[in-house]
């Protein structure tokens, strides 16, 4: 059996380079919405308020659920968090 190695999770669960690109950069965003959110300290009725989505939103988005976000919506609840959200583009390796 050959083994084979992969640079991140993504990589490994993608099947092109787009895609694991994609989900890195969504990951991204949800883990700083996650802290954001967190910090404000509020009950989640509260939260998905100041957000403008739906109390079961805001539970999938904490419970890290991926597959439900695009990163369209993520920029979006980022920028009404608080947040700014910066891109950054390099070559490939």
């Amino acid at each position: 059996m050959e083994v084979q190695m992969f640079d991140s999770v993504f990589d490994a669960l993608a099947d092109t380079p787009a895609e694991a690109a994609n989900m890195k950069a969504r990951s991204e965003l949800l883990s700083a919405l996650k802290a954001r959110i967190r910090s404000w300290e509020l009950p989640q009725e509260a939260a998905a308020g100041r957000l403008g989505i739906t109390r079961p939103r805001l539970n999938d988005l904490l419970q890290g659920k991926l597959a439900k976000f695009s990163l369209d919506a993520l920029v979006n609840l980022a920028t009404a968090s608080g947040l700014t959200v910066h891109v950054q583009v390099a070559e490939a390796a």
